[in-house]
């Protein structure tokens, strides 16, 4: 490879930014930013659907299933760190800038709702791999260390789940974002995953759960209905 080629070598980034202020809102300024001294070797990309099916009676066959909806794009990488060679001498810096992803900011704690960065990987035109997400997990594995007890070098283990999503609240017969649509059980729902798809907010579980009366969001019994409020409902009931 020549040197011009190699000079012009796209890195990859990793970028943090002020998470909304609500929901559908776009994320704020930015928080930090770490540029990878080398780009990963590999990158895992997951994405999820859920179906619903209901039991078939007749032997040997069963029901259609339901598709209920698409879960969100789930990164995995691994970011090395190594400081031998920088004036830093320690990966400490570049770690706690990681950290910071899993922290509520101070901003979303002055406006009284704890939020985390929204974290962004960036590489060269790649974009089945680039979107707005939150830091879902993160562990760091030291593998040198200095006399003095400095860590050198560090591995990093990091997923991203998207939080970027199409204009939430939307009911899928008017369309309309504040009309109320109503959500039967199934197994393995959770109030979280509920206001995820409708809201784009897993947070805002609370707004469905006074909606319906339900003091314990863990104790779902599958068959029933529940009433998820539109955005404007939210809003009007966050207010009373």
């Amino acid at each position: 490879m020549s040197p011009a080629l190699r000079s012009s070598r796209a890195r990859a980034q990793l970028t943090l930014k002020e998470p909304p202020a609500s929901v559908g809102a776009k994320p704020g300024g930015t928080i930090a930013r770490l540029d990878l001294q080398f780009n990963p070797s590999t990158l895992e990309l997951r994405k999820t659907t859920e179906w619903r099916r209901s039991p078939s009676r007749m032997a040997g066959q069963s029901a259609l299933p339901e598709f209920v909806g698409s879960g969100p794009r789930e990164l995995s990488l691994e970011v090395f760190l190594d400081a031998t060679a920088t004036h830093d001498n320690s990966v400490e810096q570049a770690v706690e800038k990681l950290m910071k992803a899993c922290v509520p900011t101070p901003a979303s704690l002055g406006r009284k709702k704890p939020a985390s960065p929204w974290v962004r990987f960036e590489w060269g035109t790649a974009r089945t791999t680039s979107f707005d997400g939150v830091l879902s997990s993160l562990s760091v594995s030291y593998t040198l260390f200095d006399v003095d007890g400095k860590p050198l070098r560090a591995t990093c283990a990091l997923s991203i789940e998207e939080a970027s999503v199409d204009p939430p609240g939307q009911n899928p017969t008017s369309g309309a974002r504040t009309a109320r649509s109503t959500h039967t059980v199934v197994a393995g729902d959770s109030l979280a995953l509920l206001a995820w798809r409708e809201y784009g907010d897993a947070t805002a579980w609370r707004v469905i759960a006074e909606a319906n009366g339900i003091d314990d969001p863990m104790a779902l019994v599958p068959g029933t209905e529940l009433v998820v409020p539109g955005l404007r409902d939210a809003g009007d009931e966050e207010e009373r």
